[in-house]
Order: structure tokens, then C-alpha cells, then sequence
């Protein structure tokens, strides 16, 4: 048994997956035959090409032509005359076997770019360069390089870490789990596992050494357990259980959406929150009301340079179309943290969560938000459009935002381009905004509640580090109170309040929630059903004495679960 941290619920049993580097390393050696070489070197290059096509179709597929530009781009090399030239040359030259050649036709053509190493695009360039060289290599040595985007059966995929730009670009319709070595409860690759449906593993530790590849074993997402050589008998009750999982999912896909009642019939709004337009058959299916939170970034992470402000306005154009005419709340930029573009931006720092990121990024390049917001403001007149700032810290950072937004909003209208109507808002995810939430409150038209950074914020753990993972407490009492003080300050300025972060799913928060008021629940497509069918058992009015005796009594998590399961234990589990 191997012992991880439960990151999202579910049972799978099912064939292991490494996405593990094999060792690519060769040593020198002198060839004979030529033209054996030459011969191996382009069957190579033909297989690798093949591979990165197969990879390009797979992507384009799920994610458009802008997703599956970098392989495009990776084609492009491999065809390059002038890698081939310099690779053949040296095999004839210097009599070496393909392997090396190709290694040192590549150091070859990273000197030539040296002097330009600061550029972004070159820089990309050469990532690119070595990953096609990785592949060639791979092919060379006759040893198989793991890939997402190839895997075309059911498995469970192993990982030492999955960074968002790794798990992002693929059909995720063969992966029944994930277990990584690094990672904790709210790193990015556990929420896209959870608003996927997909039962995950992370912080395992040793997974990737222990596992091996094509082995069966049975992983627990809930509990976090990972079980190896498993039993006829665990087989076959993980089995049933996947069974079970399915039939419920498809039962509560089946309900019919008539709002989201409380049982006393207080109407709240069931969001759904959005990475891509892959997203909208699950949102739609699932019976979001709106979109509480798109993540525009995963846009920009995609491609392999900033996209152009036509791009932005068409993929933001189409997605408001198709879900008018629900409100569709689309924050601006947010990367730093555990999200990072294939391009920089800006310079890395020692601490990227209290570094330049989020709106201190956008603020800081002020060209790029500039651009996003005439994308944003253009694709307004064509569904219900409302605009987040994210990870604001200070009025005047609101402040600067909300001036250039209106700047380019002016210049729009000024040249006759049809705008919409649209709110400007802010996440709530830095404890100093929280305090001050009343006066934020005087200067936005809503708020949203980030708890996934807040209470990292709050508790000071980094949600990334599995060292700290037990601090990343969503009930804390510390962090209850001040998200009931943020609900309070904005109902008190007469406007709503949302809450975007994994809390807002979370069944022992969601009575907590309802009791404070809060008016919009926006989370993974895949959890809205089951939060809608826990709201219609729980009656509003009955919850505000529960939040006013866990507010002003409980000292730790666990006084606060306990509280909860004590007023609603038949729902609450």
C-alpha cells in the first residue's frame, strides 16, 4: 500500500501509466556503414514526425488549431534542412553514430542563438528544440518516450509532478486516475482532476519508483491510497464501486434543472467554474446556471507566445454566445503560483505566490492587460459578460485596474465598436482584502471569494507543498470568519457575493455557506450535481444559528466538522 494525499474523490482500478523520461543518454561510437546510419537516423526523423502529427490531430481535436500550435512548431523542426544537413554531416564527417551527431548538431545551434538567449521567442524556440530532440533520441535508442497525448486505452497515469501545462492539452477520456510523486490537495493538477470527474493521488512520494509500467493496481481518491498487486476480491469490489460511481454520476446528470432551491426554497446560483471551451458540454450537461469563474490564462497557456487580442476576442466571442444567456464571469490574467506560461512574462522569483502574479503581472505589463481587456470588452456584445480582477491586495491596485479598463472601454465606444453591458468585480483571495472588504465593497459591482489562495494566505502554507499540506485547512475557524465578514460587508453595500474556490463544493462547507448568505457557488462541472441535490436537503434559515455557534465557539477543524455533521448528519457526510 502506498499512502498519498486524497486530492480528488473516487475509486479506479486499472493499468499503470508512467510518464517517466527513460535514460537517453549514449556514449560516442564509430560507425562504419554509413549509409546504415544515415538510413537510421532518417526512419528516426520519420517516426518522430509521425508521432508529433498523431500528437497535433489529438490536440487540435480537443482543443482547436491554437492549442496545437507548439507541435506544429515541433513538425517545423523536424523537417528543418538545416538540423538534418548538420546531423548527416557530422555522421559522414566525423564517422559518429546518430545519436551524438544529432546531440551536437543541437549544441551547434544553440551557440548560434546565444547572443539572443534573452529573447522570449528564442528562448521558446529552443525548448521546443529539445523536446523534438528528446524524441529523435528516444527513437534512435529504440526506447518508448511516455506521452499524454498518445495514450489511447484506459489507465492510471503515475507522474513525479504535473504542472498545468503538462495536463492540460489532452483528452483526459482514457485517464481513470492520477497519482503524482509531488503535490497537494489544491496544486492546479488536483482541481483539474476534480472538475474533470478524475480520481487523484498526489504527494505519493515514491509512486514513480514503486510502480511499475502496465501493472494493475487499485487507487482510493478519497482516501488516499494507492494499492498494489491487489486481490481477486479488492478487484472485483473496486470494480463495483467504479459501477456504482458511474450510475450515480449519471443520475444526477439526469435531474432536471429547475434553479438550485434550498429545502426551505431559498434560490442561490449554481456556477460552474471553466478552463476552455472543452469545458461547455459538462457545464451545460450539468446544469450551471453561470460561469463563476473562467480561467483566461489557460488560454494564453496553450499556444507558445502571447495571444493576439483577434484570438482573445474570438475565443471569449464564442464561449459567451454559447452559454448566453447565463452570466459568465471571466477574470483577467492570473499566472504565477503553480501556473506558469511556455513563454516568460516576467523573471522568476524565489517566491512565485508572493511575487509578480495575477493582476500585479497585468498591472506591470500594462500592453498585454490592455489587450485582454479590448478582447474582453469586444466580446461583451455578444453574451452577459462580467470582468474579475484577480489577487488584489490594495484599493489602489483596484483602483488602476478599473482605470485602465474604463481608458480602453472609452477608446471602444469612442470608435463605435458595439460593447455590452458589463459588471467589473474582484477576487477576494489576500487576507488584507478580506479585512478591508467593506471598503472594496463601495467600489465594485461583486465580489468573489478565492479560498483556494486565501487560506493559504491565511495559514501561510504554500497549497504546492505536501510538507504542509495539513495546514491547508478550509475549516478553520480564522478563515470561516473572515469569508462570513466578506458575505457581510457585501450584502451590506447591496451587492452580491460569490465564492469560486474548492470550498464552495465542499459538503461540510456548503451548510456553513448557505447559513452566511452566500448567493453563488461556482465550482467543477463535475461536483455541480451532487451540490445541487445537497442544497435541496438543507433548510437556509435553520443554518444561521449553526454558523453564528461555530463563528463564536469552535477552535480547530475538527470542533467546526463536528458542529456541522451534528446539525445535518443525514446529508452531510
Amino acid at each position: 500500500m502506498l499512502k498519498g494525499i486524497a486530492a480528488s474523490d473516487g475509486v479506479v482500478c486499472g493499468p499503470v501509466y508512467r510518464l517517466v523520461d527513460p535514460d537517453l543518454s549514449c556514449a560516442p561510437r564509430s560507425i562504419k556503414n554509413l549509409d546504415y546510419e544515415l538510413t537510421r537516423f532518417h526512419q528516426a526523423l520519420d517516426a518522430a514526425t509521425s508521432e508529433v502529427e498523431t500528437i497535433k490531430t489529438r490536440v487540435t481535436k480537443n482543443l482547436g488549431a491554437d492549442g496545437a500550435q507548439v507541435f506544429c512548431h515541433q513538425i517545423s523542426m523536424l523537417k528543418d534542412p538545416e538540423l538534418v544537413k548538420r546531423v548527416e554531416q557530422i555522421i559522414n564527417e566525423q564517422r559518429l553514430n546518430a545519436e551524438v551527431a544529432l546531440s551536437r548538431a543541437v549544441e551547434q545551434l544553440e551557440t548560434v542563438d546565444q547572443p539572443l538567449q534573452d529573447n522570449p521567442y528564442l528562448e521558446e524556440r529552443l525548448t521546443q528544440l529539445h523536446q523534438v530532440t528528446k524524441r529523435l533520441t528516444a527513437h534512435l535508442l529504440g526506447v518508448k518516450l511516455p506521452d499524454i497525448a498518445l495514450i489511447d486505452r484506459p489507465v492510471i497515469l503515475v507522474a513525479h509532478e504535473l504542472v498545468s501545462n503538462e495536463a492540460f492539452p489532452t483528452d483526459m477520456s482514457n485517464i481513470l486516475g492520477i497519482i503524482t510523486d509531488l503535490g497537494g490537495r489544491v496544486a492546479h493538477v488536483s482541481l483539474l482532476a476534480r472538475a474533470k470527474g478524475i480520481p487523484a493521488v498526489v504527494g505519493a512520494q515514491t509512486a514513480t519508483t514503486q510502480l511499475r509500467d502496465g501493472e494493475t493496481i487499485v487507487m482510493n481518491g478519497k482516501l488516499g491510497n494507492i494499492t498494489l498487486g491487489p486481490s481477486s476480491a479488492e478487484l472485483y469490489h473496486a470494480k463495483v464501486t467504479m459501477a456504482k460511481q458511474r450510475a450515480n454520476s449519471a443520475k444526477l446528470a439526469e435531474q432536471p434543472n429547475h434553479g438550485t432551491l434550498t429545502k426551505d426554497g431559498v434560490d442561490v446560483l449554481l456556477a460552474a467554474n471553466m478552463e476552455t471551451a472543452a469545458d461547455l458540454p459538462a457545464i451545460i450537461q450539468g446544469g450551471a446556471e453561470a460561469v463563476g469563474l473562467f480561467r483566461t490564462e489557460f488560454l494564453y497557456m496553450q499556444t507558445d507566445s502571447l495571444p493576439s487580442e483577434d484570438e482573445q476576442f474570438v475565443a471569449y466571442r464564442d464561449i459567451l454566445q454559447k452559454l448566453a444567456p447565463r452570466p459568465v464571469v471571466m477574470r483577467t490574467l492570473d499566472i504565477g503560483g503553480d501556473k506558469s506560461l511556455p513563454y516568460q512574462v516576467a523573471g522568476q522569483t524565489e517566491n512565485s505566490f508572493l511575487g509578480a502574479r495575477a493582476i500585479r503581472q497585468s498591472l506591470a505589463h500594462q500592453q498585454m492587460f490592455r489587450s485582454q481587456l479590448r478582447a474582453l470588452l469586444r466580446a461583451s456584445a455578444y453574451g452577459n459578460l462580467n470582468i474579475m480582477f484577480p489577487m488584489i491586495s490594495t484599493l489602489d491596485e483596484f483602483r488602476q485596474a478599473k482605470a485602465i479598463y474604463n481608458d480602453e472601454r472609452s477608446q471602444l465606444t469612442a470608435a463605435n465598436i458595439p460593447l455590452g453591458q458589463v459588471h467589473v468585480g474582484m477576487m477576494i483571495e489576500v487576507p488584507a482584502a478580506a479585512i478591508l472588504a467593506d471598503r472594496f465593497a463601495q467600489e465594485v459591482d461583486f465580489m468573489s471569494i478565492g479560498t483556494n489562495d486565501l487560506i493559504g494566505y491565511t495559514l501561510a502554507a504554500d497549497r504546492t507543498d505536501p510538507d504542509v499540506a495539513y495546514l491547508y485547512q478550509p475549516y478553520h475557524p480564522a478563515v470561516l470568519r473572515l469569508i462570513d465578514s466578506i458575505i457581510r460587508a457585501g450584502h451590506a453595500a447591496g451587492i452580491p457575493v460569490a465564492m469560486c474556490g474548492e470550498m464552495a463544493g465542499d459538503p461540510i462547507a456548503v451548510p456553513l455557506l448557505l447559513g452566511m448568505g452566500l448567493d453563488e457557488f461556482s465550482m467543477g462541472a463535475n461536483e455541480l450535481g451532487r451540490t445541487r441535490e445537497l442544497i435541496g436537503q438543507l433548510k437556509a434559515h435553520d443554518l444561521a444559528s449553526l454558523v453564528e455557534t461555530v463563528l463564536n465557539s469552535a477552535s480547530t477543524s475538527q470542533e467546526v466538522i463536528t458542529m456541522v455533521q451534528a446539525v445535518a448528519p443525514d446529508v452531510v457526510k
